[in-house]
Protein backbone atom coordinates (compact mmCIF):
# COMPACT_ATOMS: atom_id res chain seq x y z
CA UNK A 1 0.00 0.00 0.00
CA UNK A 2 2.99 2.31 0.65
CA UNK A 3 5.19 0.94 -2.14
CA UNK A 4 4.60 4.39 -4.03
CA UNK A 5 2.51 7.08 -2.11
CA UNK A 6 1.51 6.53 0.94
CA UNK A 7 -1.98 6.75 2.00
CA UNK A 8 -1.17 9.39 4.64
CA UNK A 9 0.13 11.93 2.15
CA UNK A 10 -2.38 11.86 -0.75
CA UNK A 11 -4.81 14.93 -1.53
CA UNK A 12 -7.74 12.46 -1.60
CA UNK A 13 -6.78 11.14 2.12
CA UNK A 14 -6.39 14.79 3.42
CA UNK A 15 -10.03 15.64 1.88
CA UNK A 16 -11.53 12.55 3.45
CA UNK A 17 -9.89 13.55 7.05
CA UNK A 18 -11.01 16.86 6.96
CA UNK A 19 -14.89 15.69 5.71
CA UNK A 20 -14.60 13.24 8.48
CA UNK A 21 -13.84 15.80 10.48
CA UNK A 22 -16.97 18.15 9.83
CA UNK A 23 -19.25 14.97 9.92
CA UNK A 24 -17.95 14.54 13.78
CA UNK A 25 -18.81 18.18 14.02
CA UNK A 26 -22.11 17.75 12.27
CA UNK A 27 -22.92 15.17 15.05
CA UNK A 28 -22.54 17.02 17.75
CA UNK A 29 -23.81 20.17 16.92
CA UNK A 30 -26.96 19.87 19.40
CA UNK A 31 -24.27 19.22 22.98
CA UNK A 32 -25.21 22.05 23.99
CA UNK A 33 -27.82 22.16 27.11
CA UNK A 34 -28.75 25.97 27.26
CA UNK A 35 -27.48 27.61 30.56
CA UNK A 36 -25.49 23.99 31.81
CA UNK A 37 -22.99 23.27 29.67
CA UNK A 38 -22.13 20.34 26.92
CA UNK A 39 -24.52 17.03 27.84
CA UNK A 40 -23.66 13.40 27.58
CA UNK A 41 -24.48 12.46 23.66
CA UNK A 42 -26.45 9.05 23.24
CA UNK A 43 -25.88 6.81 19.87
CA UNK A 44 -27.82 9.47 17.68
CA UNK A 45 -26.43 12.41 18.85
CA UNK A 46 -28.87 13.50 21.65
CA UNK A 47 -28.11 14.85 25.20
CA UNK A 48 -29.17 11.85 27.28
CA UNK A 49 -30.32 14.19 30.22
CA UNK A 50 -30.23 11.24 32.78
CA UNK A 51 -26.46 11.66 32.40
CA UNK A 52 -24.86 14.80 34.15
CA UNK A 53 -23.17 17.45 32.65
CA UNK A 54 -19.36 17.16 32.97
CA UNK A 55 -17.09 19.55 32.87
CA UNK A 56 -14.24 17.08 30.97
CA UNK A 57 -17.05 17.04 28.21
CA UNK A 58 -17.77 20.62 27.93
CA UNK A 59 -14.20 21.29 27.54
CA UNK A 60 -14.13 19.06 25.08
CA UNK A 61 -16.74 20.14 22.98
CA UNK A 62 -15.45 23.60 23.32
CA UNK A 63 -12.08 22.59 22.29
CA UNK A 64 -13.38 20.88 19.47
CA UNK A 65 -15.90 23.04 18.25
CA UNK A 66 -13.03 26.02 18.71
CA UNK A 67 -11.02 24.55 16.50
CA UNK A 68 -13.76 23.48 13.56
CA UNK A 69 -14.46 27.81 13.88
CA UNK A 70 -11.58 28.05 12.52
CA UNK A 71 -12.11 25.77 9.72
CA UNK A 72 -15.06 27.27 9.14
CA UNK A 73 -17.54 24.36 10.36
CA UNK A 74 -21.49 26.33 10.34
CA UNK A 75 -22.29 26.52 13.75
CA UNK A 76 -19.18 25.69 15.32
CA UNK A 77 -18.61 29.27 16.78
CA UNK A 78 -21.59 29.06 18.78
CA UNK A 79 -21.40 25.79 20.12
CA UNK A 80 -17.88 26.77 21.59
CA UNK A 81 -19.03 30.14 22.97
CA UNK A 82 -22.33 28.41 24.98
CA UNK A 83 -19.29 25.81 26.19
CA UNK A 84 -16.94 28.42 27.00
CA UNK A 85 -19.73 30.52 28.80
CA UNK A 86 -20.91 27.30 31.07
CA UNK A 87 -17.61 26.72 31.77
CA UNK A 88 -17.03 30.64 33.14
CA UNK A 89 -20.47 30.33 34.54
CA UNK A 90 -22.85 27.31 36.01
CA UNK A 91 -19.69 24.71 35.78
CA UNK A 92 -17.11 27.32 37.80
CA UNK A 93 -17.46 27.28 41.32
CA UNK A 94 -17.58 30.92 42.61
CA UNK A 95 -17.11 30.40 45.85
CA UNK A 96 -14.14 28.42 46.06
CA UNK A 97 -12.82 28.64 42.56
CA UNK A 98 -12.08 26.12 40.13
CA UNK A 99 -14.75 23.93 38.55
CA UNK A 100 -17.17 20.99 39.38
CA UNK A 101 -16.47 17.92 38.29
CA UNK A 102 -19.90 17.99 37.24
CA UNK A 103 -23.68 19.20 37.35
CA UNK A 104 -27.41 17.65 36.88
CA UNK A 105 -28.04 18.10 33.47
CA UNK A 106 -31.96 19.15 34.48
CA UNK A 107 -31.94 21.45 37.78
CA UNK A 108 -34.01 21.65 40.37
CA UNK A 109 -35.66 24.35 40.59
CA UNK A 110 -37.37 26.12 44.12
CA UNK A 111 -40.53 27.83 44.02
CA UNK A 112 -38.85 31.02 42.52
CA UNK A 113 -36.96 29.26 39.95
CA UNK A 114 -34.12 29.60 41.09
CA UNK A 115 -31.42 26.57 41.30
CA UNK A 116 -31.75 24.72 44.41
CA UNK A 117 -28.73 24.71 46.89
CA UNK A 118 -27.23 22.87 48.80
CA UNK A 119 -26.12 23.85 53.08
CA UNK A 120 -22.57 24.90 51.23
CA UNK A 121 -24.52 26.71 48.36
CA UNK A 122 -23.12 24.32 45.42
CA UNK A 123 -25.74 23.60 43.12
CA UNK A 124 -28.15 20.57 44.01
CA UNK A 125 -27.29 17.63 42.65
CA UNK A 126 -23.01 18.48 41.43
CA UNK A 127 -20.26 16.20 41.77
CA UNK A 128 -18.15 19.45 43.82
CA UNK A 129 -14.74 17.13 43.24
CA UNK A 130 -12.12 19.25 42.06
CA UNK A 131 -10.27 16.72 39.69
CA UNK A 132 -6.94 17.67 38.17
CA UNK A 133 -8.40 15.77 34.89
CA UNK A 134 -10.64 18.00 34.61
CA UNK A 135 -8.57 21.34 35.35
CA UNK A 136 -6.82 20.15 32.40
CA UNK A 137 -9.57 20.09 30.54
CA UNK A 138 -10.11 23.46 31.02
CA UNK A 139 -6.78 24.91 30.35
CA UNK A 140 -6.87 23.10 26.74
CA UNK A 141 -10.40 24.60 25.87
CA UNK A 142 -9.01 28.26 26.93
CA UNK A 143 -6.05 27.87 24.98
CA UNK A 144 -8.51 26.50 21.46
CA UNK A 145 -11.02 29.16 22.59
CA UNK A 146 -7.97 31.98 22.66
CA UNK A 147 -7.40 30.82 19.01
CA UNK A 148 -10.69 30.86 17.97
CA UNK A 149 -11.09 34.21 19.09
CA UNK A 150 -13.68 33.02 21.34
CA UNK A 151 -15.23 35.71 24.13
CA UNK A 152 -14.53 34.95 27.41
CA UNK A 153 -11.80 32.52 26.52
CA UNK A 154 -8.55 34.39 27.28
CA UNK A 155 -10.38 35.01 30.96
CA UNK A 156 -11.27 31.39 31.20
CA UNK A 157 -7.64 30.51 30.48
CA UNK A 158 -6.12 33.21 32.64
CA UNK A 159 -7.78 31.26 35.99
CA UNK A 160 -7.24 28.07 34.56
CA UNK A 161 -3.62 28.10 34.57
CA UNK A 162 -3.65 29.68 37.32
CA UNK A 163 -5.72 27.21 39.75
CA UNK A 164 -3.83 24.42 38.06
CA UNK A 165 -0.58 25.65 39.29
CA UNK A 166 -1.86 26.74 42.47
CA UNK A 167 -3.93 24.25 43.73
CA UNK A 168 -2.59 20.99 41.32
CA UNK A 169 1.27 21.33 40.86
CA UNK A 170 3.12 19.86 43.63
CA UNK A 171 6.51 21.21 42.67
CA UNK A 172 8.31 18.68 45.37
CA UNK A 173 7.74 16.04 42.56
CA UNK A 174 7.19 17.64 39.94
CA UNK A 175 3.59 16.04 38.97
CA UNK A 176 0.18 17.47 39.44
CA UNK A 177 -2.24 15.55 42.69
CA UNK A 178 -5.33 14.42 41.78
CA UNK A 179 -8.61 15.06 43.52
CA UNK A 180 -9.33 17.69 46.18
CA UNK A 181 -12.92 18.24 48.01
CA UNK A 182 -14.85 21.57 46.79
CA UNK A 183 -12.87 24.25 49.00
CA UNK A 184 -9.75 22.71 48.61
CA UNK A 185 -9.57 21.36 52.25
CA UNK A 186 -9.01 18.07 51.82
CA UNK A 187 -6.70 16.43 49.29
CA UNK A 188 -6.79 12.91 48.47
CA UNK A 189 -3.93 10.39 48.87
CA UNK A 190 -4.60 8.62 45.21
CA UNK A 191 -2.18 10.07 42.76
CA UNK A 192 -2.85 9.38 38.90
CA UNK A 193 -0.86 9.34 35.97
CA UNK A 194 -3.94 10.13 33.35
CA UNK A 195 -4.62 13.72 35.02
CA UNK A 196 -0.91 14.13 34.61
CA UNK A 197 -0.98 13.11 30.82
CA UNK A 198 -3.82 15.25 29.95
CA UNK A 199 -1.57 18.42 31.88
CA UNK A 200 1.08 17.74 29.48
CA UNK A 201 -1.36 17.84 26.46
CA UNK A 202 -3.09 20.91 28.07
CA UNK A 203 0.83 22.52 28.95
CA UNK A 204 1.85 22.35 25.48
CA UNK A 205 -0.81 23.85 24.08
CA UNK A 206 -0.46 27.17 27.16
CA UNK A 207 3.11 27.39 26.13
CA UNK A 208 2.23 28.03 22.57
CA UNK A 209 -0.80 30.36 23.35
CA UNK A 210 0.72 32.46 25.94
CA UNK A 211 4.58 32.37 24.84
CA UNK A 212 5.40 31.25 28.13
CA UNK A 213 7.94 28.50 28.57
CA UNK A 214 7.53 27.68 31.77
CA UNK A 215 4.49 25.52 30.43
CA UNK A 216 6.59 23.75 27.90
CA UNK A 217 9.04 23.11 30.39
CA UNK A 218 6.79 21.78 33.05
CA UNK A 219 5.31 19.77 30.48
CA UNK A 220 8.69 18.08 29.66
CA UNK A 221 9.37 17.29 32.92
CA UNK A 222 6.31 15.42 33.71
CA UNK A 223 7.01 13.20 30.43
CA UNK A 224 10.52 12.54 32.04
CA UNK A 225 9.40 11.23 34.50
CA UNK A 226 6.91 9.22 33.49
CA UNK A 227 9.47 8.19 30.32
CA UNK A 228 12.75 7.32 32.38
CA UNK A 229 11.94 6.53 35.40
CA UNK A 230 8.58 4.72 35.26
CA UNK A 231 8.08 3.30 31.76
CA UNK A 232 11.79 2.17 31.07
CA UNK A 233 12.14 -0.02 33.85
CA UNK A 234 9.26 -1.50 33.32
CA UNK A 235 9.47 -2.68 29.69
CA UNK A 236 7.37 0.45 28.47
CA UNK A 237 4.33 -0.75 30.10
CA UNK A 238 3.10 2.69 32.32
CA UNK A 239 1.89 2.50 36.10
CA UNK A 240 -1.36 4.51 36.29
CA UNK A 241 -1.94 4.41 40.06
CA UNK A 242 0.43 5.82 42.85
CA UNK A 243 -0.08 6.70 46.19
CA UNK A 244 0.79 10.09 48.01
CA UNK A 245 4.17 9.89 48.19
CA UNK A 246 4.17 8.59 44.50
CA UNK A 247 4.86 4.57 44.73
CA UNK A 248 3.04 2.98 42.13
CA UNK A 249 -0.07 1.18 43.10
CA UNK A 250 -0.17 -1.71 40.89
CA UNK A 251 -2.86 -4.26 41.90
CA UNK A 252 -5.26 -0.92 42.20
CA UNK A 253 -8.79 -1.98 41.21
CA UNK A 254 -7.83 -5.52 40.48
CA UNK A 255 -11.56 -6.32 41.53
CA UNK A 256 -13.08 -3.81 38.87
CA UNK A 257 -10.09 -3.37 35.91
CA UNK A 258 -12.41 -2.10 33.62
CA UNK A 259 -13.12 1.26 35.37
CA UNK A 260 -13.65 4.27 33.48
CA UNK A 261 -10.90 6.18 34.74
CA UNK A 262 -8.86 4.25 36.90
CA UNK A 263 -8.62 0.42 35.03
CA UNK A 264 -6.09 -1.99 36.60
CA UNK A 265 -3.21 -2.71 35.02
CA UNK A 266 -1.53 -1.05 31.49
CA UNK A 267 -4.08 0.96 29.83
CA UNK A 268 -2.20 0.05 26.21
CA UNK A 269 -4.44 3.59 24.97
CA UNK A 270 -2.21 5.75 27.38
CA UNK A 271 0.77 3.97 25.95
CA UNK A 272 0.24 5.24 22.77
CA UNK A 273 -1.14 8.29 23.75
CA UNK A 274 2.33 9.10 25.67
CA UNK A 275 4.39 8.16 22.61
CA UNK A 276 2.37 11.14 20.74
CA UNK A 277 3.16 13.36 23.16
CA UNK A 278 6.87 12.50 23.63
CA UNK A 279 7.06 13.17 19.77
CA UNK A 280 4.89 17.09 20.50
CA UNK A 281 7.55 17.44 23.08
CA UNK A 282 10.37 16.75 20.66
CA UNK A 283 9.14 19.11 18.09
CA UNK A 284 8.57 21.74 20.36
CA UNK A 285 12.04 21.27 21.85
CA UNK A 286 13.79 20.90 18.44
CA UNK A 287 15.09 17.05 16.88
CA UNK A 288 17.85 15.87 19.00
CA UNK A 289 17.68 18.46 22.09
CA UNK A 290 16.52 15.75 24.29
CA UNK A 291 17.07 12.28 22.46
CA UNK A 292 14.82 10.45 24.87
CA UNK A 293 11.91 11.61 23.59
CA UNK A 294 11.67 9.95 20.57
CA UNK A 295 13.64 6.84 21.89
CA UNK A 296 11.04 6.72 23.98
CA UNK A 297 7.97 7.46 21.60
CA UNK A 298 9.07 4.43 19.35
CA UNK A 299 9.38 2.24 22.42
CA UNK A 300 6.01 2.87 24.25
CA UNK A 301 4.10 2.73 20.69
CA UNK A 302 6.02 -0.32 19.94
CA UNK A 303 5.23 -2.14 23.43
CA UNK A 304 1.58 -0.69 23.80
CA UNK A 305 0.97 -2.14 20.14
CA UNK A 306 2.66 -6.08 20.80
CA UNK A 307 0.60 -6.40 24.19
CA UNK A 308 -2.50 -4.87 22.81
CA UNK A 309 -3.71 -6.18 19.28
CA UNK A 310 -4.65 -9.20 19.46
CA UNK A 311 -6.80 -11.59 18.09
CA UNK A 312 -9.88 -11.80 20.71
CA UNK A 313 -11.53 -16.21 21.29
CA UNK A 314 -14.20 -14.94 19.40
CA UNK A 315 -11.83 -14.48 16.41
CA UNK A 316 -11.82 -10.93 16.25
CA UNK A 317 -9.16 -8.55 15.84
CA UNK A 318 -8.63 -5.26 17.98
CA UNK A 319 -6.70 -3.09 20.36
CA UNK A 320 -7.40 -4.42 23.84
CA UNK A 321 -8.13 -2.29 26.81
CA UNK A 322 -5.60 -3.01 29.63
CA UNK A 323 -3.22 -5.85 30.32
CA UNK A 324 -1.57 -6.96 33.32
CA UNK A 325 2.23 -6.11 34.19
CA UNK A 326 3.30 -8.91 31.55
CA UNK A 327 1.49 -7.77 28.60
CA UNK A 328 -1.16 -10.14 28.70
CA UNK A 329 -4.81 -9.06 28.17
CA UNK A 330 -6.73 -8.00 31.53
CA UNK A 331 -10.07 -6.34 29.87
CA UNK A 332 -10.17 -7.37 25.90
CA UNK A 333 -12.99 -4.68 25.24
CA UNK A 334 -12.12 -2.36 22.46
CA UNK A 335 -12.71 1.36 23.32
CA UNK A 336 -13.02 3.81 20.41
CA UNK A 337 -10.08 6.21 21.99
CA UNK A 338 -7.33 3.25 21.42
CA UNK A 339 -7.19 2.85 17.52
CA UNK A 340 -8.32 7.07 17.47
CA UNK A 341 -4.69 7.36 19.34
CA UNK A 342 -2.70 4.74 17.51
CA UNK A 343 -4.08 6.68 14.39
CA UNK A 344 -2.75 10.05 15.75
CA UNK A 345 0.43 8.19 17.14
CA UNK A 346 1.68 6.30 13.91
CA UNK A 347 1.06 9.45 11.92
CA UNK A 348 2.89 11.52 14.40
CA UNK A 349 5.53 9.24 14.11
CA UNK A 350 6.26 9.01 10.30
CA UNK A 351 5.99 12.52 9.99
CA UNK A 352 8.61 12.50 12.61
CA UNK A 353 10.49 9.60 11.20
CA UNK A 354 9.63 9.65 7.52
CA UNK A 355 9.86 5.20 8.25
CA UNK A 356 7.46 3.57 6.17
CA UNK A 357 6.32 1.50 9.05
CA UNK A 358 4.61 3.66 10.45
CA UNK A 359 2.88 4.93 7.15
CA UNK A 360 1.82 1.11 7.09
CA UNK A 361 0.50 1.02 10.21
CA UNK A 362 -1.72 3.91 9.96
CA UNK A 363 -3.44 2.29 6.64
CA UNK A 364 -4.26 -0.30 9.50
CA UNK A 365 -5.70 1.55 12.12
CA UNK A 366 -7.62 3.42 9.38
CA UNK A 367 -8.93 0.50 7.87
CA UNK A 368 -9.44 -0.72 11.48
CA UNK A 369 -11.46 2.13 12.08
CA UNK A 370 -13.31 2.24 9.27
CA UNK A 371 -14.50 -1.32 9.69
CA UNK A 372 -15.32 -1.41 12.69
CA UNK A 373 -15.75 2.09 14.84
CA UNK A 374 -17.45 4.50 12.19
CA UNK A 375 -20.71 4.79 12.74
CA UNK A 376 -22.32 5.13 8.74
CA UNK A 377 -25.50 5.24 9.75
CA UNK A 378 -26.03 7.12 12.81
CA UNK A 379 -22.48 9.39 12.67
CA UNK A 380 -19.81 9.68 14.72
CA UNK A 381 -17.99 6.54 15.96
CA UNK A 382 -18.99 3.20 18.29
CA UNK A 383 -17.30 4.07 21.53
CA UNK A 384 -17.14 0.38 22.84
CA UNK A 385 -17.13 -2.39 20.69
CA UNK A 386 -17.29 -6.38 22.66
CA UNK A 387 -14.91 -9.13 21.27
CA UNK A 388 -16.95 -9.67 18.29
CA UNK A 389 -16.03 -6.36 16.96
CA UNK A 390 -19.95 -5.72 17.28
CA UNK A 391 -21.26 -2.56 19.21
CA UNK A 392 -21.44 -2.51 23.07
CA UNK A 393 -22.13 -0.30 26.23
CA UNK A 394 -21.00 -1.71 29.46
CA UNK A 395 -18.04 0.65 29.84
CA UNK A 396 -18.81 3.85 27.75
CA UNK A 397 -23.00 4.09 26.66
CA UNK A 398 -23.72 6.15 23.93
CA UNK A 399 -21.16 8.37 22.63
CA UNK A 400 -20.50 10.67 24.91
CA UNK A 401 -18.35 13.39 23.09
CA UNK A 402 -15.98 13.84 19.60
CA UNK A 403 -12.61 14.26 21.27
CA UNK A 404 -10.21 11.47 20.64
CA UNK A 405 -12.32 11.10 16.78
CA UNK A 406 -11.85 14.81 16.19
CA UNK A 407 -8.27 14.94 17.10
CA UNK A 408 -7.50 11.61 15.49
CA UNK A 409 -8.82 13.21 11.53
CA UNK A 410 -7.08 16.33 12.49
CA UNK A 411 -3.43 15.47 13.83
CA UNK A 412 -1.97 13.83 10.65
CA UNK A 413 -2.62 16.94 8.56
CA UNK A 414 -1.05 19.22 11.42
CA UNK A 415 2.65 19.59 12.10
CA UNK A 416 3.70 18.40 15.42
CA UNK A 417 4.60 21.60 17.07
CA UNK A 418 2.56 23.89 17.28
CA UNK A 419 -0.17 22.08 19.34
CA UNK A 420 -3.10 21.54 17.37
CA UNK A 421 -5.15 24.85 17.31
CA UNK A 422 -2.64 26.70 17.15
CA UNK A 423 -1.62 25.00 13.39
CA UNK A 424 -5.01 24.82 12.64
CA UNK A 425 -4.89 29.39 13.51
CA UNK A 426 -1.47 29.63 11.50
CA UNK A 427 -3.27 27.86 8.32
CA UNK A 428 -0.20 25.21 9.21
CA UNK A 429 -2.09 21.86 8.32
CA UNK A 430 -0.37 19.99 5.18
Amino acid sequence: MTSHKPTITSASHREWLLGQADQLLTFARDCIVEGRGAGWLDNTGTVDLTQPVHTWITCRMAHSFSIGSMLGHEGAREVAQAAIAALRGPLHDDMNGGWYASIPATPDLDEDGNEQRDAQGHPGGADTTKAAYAHAFVVLAGTSGVRAGIAGAQELLDEALRTLDERFFDPQHSLHVDEWNADFTELSTYRGVNANMHSVEALLAAGDVTGNAKWHDRALEIARIVALEWSAPRDYRIPEHFDEEWQPLLELNADRPDDQFKPYGATVGHGIEWARLMLHLNATYGHGTHPWLEETARALYARAIADGWRVSTEGAQGLVYTTDWSGEPVVSTRMHWVPAEALGASAALFHATGENTYAEDYDQWLEHISTYFLDTTLGSWHHELDLRNHPDDKVWPGKPDIYHAYQAMLIPLCPLSPSLASSVAAGALR
